[in-house]
């Protein structure tokens, strides 16, 4: 019995897709089959099947494995209704840049038993839409319908191209009973005629213009976001900063671009910079938002230059930057040819330019370390936490970060300095962390070589993003799937994004001395975050609350050595202020 849905497998396979994430429905009996049959003789090739109790924590855990192995991986839901489960994990991993393949049935199309899958249930007839792809089509790179299964792996791996290539993203397929049920002949593709589009590099006259900027440059700055998780960007990154003195701003929290420690890295600062201002000379590197027009801006002197794997925003309806040039290029790549041009022309950083960057790091440092000093009233601050978290988890741990507000205070004290440590969903859908970081540990235990210990995996969150994640299937994964991760809950007992965004706009209005329960963002009182955690993992899981500095520093080793021995573990921390 070799069917369309065996096929579609096979061909995940056969790309390097090594599980799939799912939520199944009634448009999936011959998936179903498929899986026992692959699963009963192929074992050892067939993908990875991991059950998924909703389907936006399957999109985050496949989100969150493909951001850690660097591979595209897959999901499968039902229908529209589980299309829609999906939620705001599809715009995630849309405006994220990162590679999933979401396949989806549809319901029958004939009602008489004309082929096998028709019609057997009432669910057919109100889950049959008229346009399902038309749900999320606008937040993927490629969507289609499989047809028939005589061309389903050409299909699978036309999708996986797309999700694979530049700017990568999710992709979605649909396939109606029939048509998944439909016996073919075995077949085979040449998958070396299927791989990604190649980075692309510049043109040497850019080289040479952007490399001539640079090397003049009194006041150099890289803008950048996602320039760390290309090949070899970190170093050239680097490179870059110690030949030209330039400064480096990460504009989003979401991959280590710069080593924390290095002088010239001035950590997440979200489009406000007085370095953005003062610059006389700014590449943009693989970044969605450089500035924020309305509260900062270069000057009108200022040069800039934009590189990126997707320079017009495809997915924006509204952006722009002015750019002197704009050009389409990996960030690994492009590093190396300007380093290497900058290098030819003996370019290297001034004295004078060292010892003011040198100077500013040491300032910025001692900053830091008086943010983190305790409390005089023993009470729990972000800063404080987060320093105290950074010396109590090993210095490889992978950090899974969705503290939204507190998002540039947690980076700055953890001063993360490994490419590939710092994770975020890249986006606005809140509840990613618990999903992303099951898929992360599980794609760390699969890539990392038998014999050596994975790394260990800690998702910093706020206390309304934990609510939005759906914690009872994701603590139940990490424990039904043996991938423990620590969670700290950053408690400030509300929503303080919505109380920001109002007095950005009415500084003087209502919002500047109304309550959190005037403005409907106050979660108080505080739902026991770690008991909510340990109920889902049916009780074998790590819970703990902390609401004062004299407890911190035992209770975070009580829940690291829990997760080291193979248990999740949650701790929910009471802090005060917050950050923007």
């Amino acid at each position: 019995m070799y069917t369309a849905s065996f096929a579609f497998f096979e061909a995940l396979w056969e790309a390097g897709v090594t599980h799939c994430f799912v939520n199944l429905g009634s448009d999936h009996p011959s998936i179903l089959e498929a899986m026992v049959k692959g699963q009963r003789e192929t074992p050892d090739k067939f993908p990875t099947i991991v059950t998924c109790p909703n389907e936006m924590v399957a999109l985050s855990a496949a989100h969150g494995m493909a951001l850690a192995t660097g591979k595209a991986q897959a999901v499968i839901v039902h229908v529209d209704v589980g299309t829609q489960g999906l939620a705001a994990a599809v715009h995630n991993a849309s405006m994220g840049r990162v590679p999933v393949l979401i396949f989806a049935g549809l319901s029958p199309f004939t009602i008489e038993g004309e082929m096998r899958g028709s019609r057997t249930e009432f669910i057919h007839w109100v889950q049959d839409v008229h346009d399902q792809k038309a749900i999320v089509a606008q937040y993927c790179r490629f969507s289609g319908e499989i047809k028939t299964g005589r061309n389903i792996k050409q299909m699978v791996n036309r999708a996986l191209s797309f999700a694979r290539s530049d700017p990568k993203g999710p992709v979605y397929l649909v396939g109606a009973r029939e048509i998944m049920e439909e016996d073919i002949e075995p077949y085979n593709l040449d998958q070396s005629n299927w791989s990604a589009v190649g980075s692309a590099a510049l043109p040497e006259d850019a080289v040479k213009t952007i490399g001539d900027a640079l090397a003049r440059a009194k006041n150099p700055l890289v803008v950048t976001g996602y320039a760390g998780r290309s090949e070899g960007a970190v170093e050239g990154m680097i490179e870059l900063a110690d030949r030209t003195g330039a400064r480096v701003i990460d504009s989003l929290g979401s991959d280590v671009n710069l080593p924390a420690d290095h002088r010239s890295y001035l950590g997440v600062l979200f489009g406000v910079s007085k370095h953005i201002e003062e610059a006389d000379v700014i590449l943009l590197l693989d970044v969605d938002v450089p500035w924020i027009n309305t509260r900062c801006k270069p000057s009108s002197e200022a040069e800039i230059h934009h590189i990126d794997v997707d320079p017009l925003k495809q997915q924006m309806p509204v952006f722009y930057v002015d750019a002197k040039t704009r050009h389409r290029g990996d960030a690994g790549t492009v590093l190396r040819q300007i380093n290497a041009y900058l290098k030819s022309k003996n370019v290297t950083i001034s004295d004078d330019r060292l010892k003011q960057l040198n100077e500013e790091y040491e300032r910025r440092q001692q900053e830091l370390t008086i943010q983190a000093r305790p409390r005089e009233d023993g009470a729990l601050s972000c800063h404080y936490l987060c320093a105290s978290l950074r010396k109590a988890i090993p210095e490889d741990a992978v950090v899974m970060c969705e503290a939204v507000t507190n998002t540039a205070i947690v980076i700055d004290h953890l001063r993360l300095t490994r490419p590939n440590t710092l994770f975020n969903s890249g986006a606005g859908g809140l509840g990613w962390f618990g999903g992303a970081a099951v898929g992360a540990k599980m794609g760390l235990d699969a890539i990392t070589p038998k014999g050596q210990k994975s790394p260990f995996v800690v998702a910093i969150v706020g206390d309304g993003t934990f609510l939005f994640g759906v914690p009872g299937s994701f603590y139940w994964m990490a424990r039904r799937y043996n991938v423990p991760f620590l969670t700290i809950v950053l408690n400030n007992s509300g929503w303080n994004a919505p109380r920001k965004s109002a007095q950005l706009v009415h500084p003087a209005g209502f919002t500047a001395s109304a309550t959190n329960r005037e403005l409907n963002i106050s979660l108080d009182p505080s739902p026991d975050y770690a008991g909510i955690a340990k109920a889902a993992a049916g009780g074998d899981l790590w819970a703990g609350t902390v609401k004062s500095v004299d407890e911190l520093e035992s209770k975070l080793k009580e829940a690291v050595a829990a997760v080291e021995s193979g248990q999740s573990a949650v701790l929910d921390a009471y802090i005060v202020g917050s950050g923007f």
